[in-house]
This record gives structure tokens, sequence and C-alpha cells, in this order.
């Protein structure tokens, strides 16, 4: 086991961010472990630190969407990297499922499977839980949502996930409020769901906006 890794713990929630340090614990048998805050402090440490591994739980940190957490990526390439989040979109894991040096588990993964996530940026390679290899080897879902969804069902769709009232979405594009509260009714019989939550994780799932579109 590798006794000299170094660790970056990205996560702002306390109970996470002290179980990901005992995992790293379980994992490799010594190293530095440091804890970080946000975007900045994250580029700070890596910058300081030269080559190591992030841990980072990405839902819970300020980065503007995928295209952010990759430009930070390829500036450091020494860096390995173990993506621990709840949740997150099919369009993110499958861009960076690409990465060789990116693995994915989720907080809701087994110990083992995390410890084996770790374990392997350890030794330089990574690992993918089964729910993200099975995404980034499935259909992507936008092909699928835009067989069901026009255009424009699909823009309202985005809107909705994002937390507009009907209102609110009337006004942005500049329609009647029961043009979109048809719109809005046919987008839920034809998803199948049921409230706005339900069609809210579809949007999610299908990688329509990211989970920190969907927080703001």
């Amino acid at each position: 086991m590798p006794t000299n890794s170094t660790f970056i713990i990205a996560d702002n929630h306390d109970l996470t961010r002290a179980g990901m340090r005992s995992f790293i614990l379980r994992a490799v048998n010594g190293g530095i472990i440091d804890d970080v805050y946000s975007k900045k402090e994250l580029s700070g440490k890596m910058t300081e630190r030269k080559t190591g591994i992030v841990v980072l739980d990405y839902t819970t940190f300020d980065f503007r969407g995928i295209e952010d957490f990759l430009v930070l990526h390829k500036r450091f390439p020494e860096f390995s990297w173990v993506l621990c989040s709840g949740e997150l979109s099919e369009n993110f894991i499958r861009r960076a499922g690409v990465e060789e040096n990116i693995g994915i588990v989720f907080k809701e993964s087994t110990a083992g499977d995390i410890i084996h996530a770790l374990e392997s940026a350890a030794h330089g390679s990574r690992h993918l839980c089964r729910e993200a290899a099975a995404v980034i080897s499935s259909t992507p879902g936008h092909h699928v949502i835009e067989d069901k969804l026009t255009p424009t069902e699909i823009e309202i769709l985005k809107m909705i996930a994002r937390g507009l009232s009907v209102k609110e979405i009337a006004a942005e594009r500049v329609s009647s409020v029961h043009t979109v509260t048809t719109h809005k009714k046919n987008i839920f019989r034809k998803l199948g769901v049921n409230n706005v939550y339900e069609a809210t994780k579809y949007a999610l799932r299908a990688g329509l906006l990211e989970m920190m579109e969907y927080y703001i």
C-alpha cells in the first residue's frame, strides 16, 4: 500500500469530510490529508502540492459548470481525482468519465467501493462505480428525451428544473401563462411524471442541466 500519497479533500459537508478522511486512512498507510473549502483554495493547494489525489464533492463546490471543472482538471495533469457526490448529471458523468485519471463513486456507494476508488487513485489508476460505468456505456439521455419532447418543451423543462414558476417562465419567454401551463402538462404526460420534483430529477438524469444549476 502507498505510504506517501497526498490527498486533498474538497467537500463542504463536515460529516462526509470526516468519513472520507477515515476511508483514506483505511485505503493507504500514511500520507498527507488536506482539507479545502472552495475552488480557489483547491487551486492554491494543488499549486503547492504539485501532485496528489483530489477527493471532490462537485455538487458542494463553487464550480460554474463542468467546463469550469475541466479547466482546473487540465491545469493540473499530475493529479488524480476521485469524484464522490450525492448525485451527478448524466452529462457530467459522460464528460468526466472519458478522463483516465478521474474515478467516480457516489456517497451512497458501499464503503468497499469508495475505498477501492481511493486505492486505485493512489496506485495511478481509476475506479468507476457500477452506476457511473453504466451511464458511460449507455445511450445518452439527450437522445432519449429529444424523442419525447419538442425543442420548446425541452427549454421549458430546463426552466422548470431551475425552479422557475409558470408565471416566471411565461415572462421570460414572452408567452402567456396559459400556453406555458399547457406545455407543462404535456411535458409531465410525455415523461410520465407527476410533479415538479420528478420532472427535475428527470432533467438531471438526462443531463439537461448541471447539479450546480439546480442548486442555484
